[in-house]
């Protein structure tokens, strides 16, 4: 079995201050660069903070101008972060929910949330998800919170051989019982690692439960926040299995 560290970003986000977000995202990444990550994954819509209200003003094409820095800062530090955003695909397509794939090799990819939750239809467009991606030898899918309540978008990952189901999420405490429950589940049916990466303070009106949490292939828990704040969640894999750790990060 070979070696892998992946880590969940839990941050806060500022409400539709891109640059302030970009800037905490960098700090997250040199964290993860110094841990020794090689894939991080941030709550939904991280960059804007989940605002509907906003979505249609602040979205973006995933090649934007505007990201360039953050996309060259994930390729200096070798650190492949999957970002929050709301996205266009064109100038005149309606806004999606965004999961952008900044590569440690300089690519982008682009997932886009397949299934909203109801109340998203006034802000966003269901998105078509995306390709998964290699670290190293594994595989990962990539979720957008209500695409995991669906048990056919988990299995579809399987079938496209994912070992890593990677989920950047907004949940409530009213939702984190179920939810996680849910997650856990795919882990143990489908014998792949499922990764959950939530926002680490209130967002959108939301109050976020926090506690991001990572279980192995066999739903064994192997580490998750104690509850909200700026936290990183971080897992490595190497021939004895894995083991946890949780990560304070600090503004620079």
């Amino acid at each position: 079995m070979t070696t892998l560290t992946i880590a969940a970003a839990q941050s806060i986000s500022i409400a539709g201050d891109l640059a302030a977000n970009m800037a905490w995202h960098q700090r997250f990444m040199q964290v993860a660069a110094e841990q020794g990550v090689q894939l991080l994954v941030f709550p939904e819509l991280s960059l804007t903070g989940y605002e509907r209200g906003l979505a249609a003003e602040l979205a973006i094409a995933p090649g934007a101008d505007v990201l360039q820095p953050l996309r060259d800062f994930a390729r200096e530090v070798g650190v492949t972060s999957v970002v929050g955003m709301p996205i266009r695909l064109s100038d005149d397509s309606p806004v999606l929910i965004g999961a952008l794939v900044l590569g440690a090799d300089g690519s982008l990819g682009v997932y886009s949330k397949q299934h909203l939750h109801p109340g998203e239809e006034v802000a966003f467009a269901p998105g078509a998800g995306g390709s998964t991606l290699k670290i190293g030898s594994d595989t990962v899918a990539l979720a957008v919170c209500a695409d995991f309540s669906h048990a056919s978008h988990a299995a579809a990952a399987a079938l496209q051989g994912a070992d890593l189901y990677a989920a950047g999420v907004l949940i409530t405490e009213n939702g984190y019982a179920p939810d996680t429950a849910l997650l856990q589940g795919y882990a143990c049916t489908h014998s792949m690692a499922v990764l959950m990466a939530n926002h680490g303070g209130a967002t959108g009106g939301w109050e976020s439960a926090g506690r991001s949490a990572i279980w192995a292939a066999d739903g064994m828990l192997i580490v998750a926040a104690p509850g909200t704040g700026n936290l990183m969640v971080v897992a490595r894999r190497n021939a004895d299995g894995w083991k946890g750790q949780i990560v304070a990060v600090a503004e620079a």
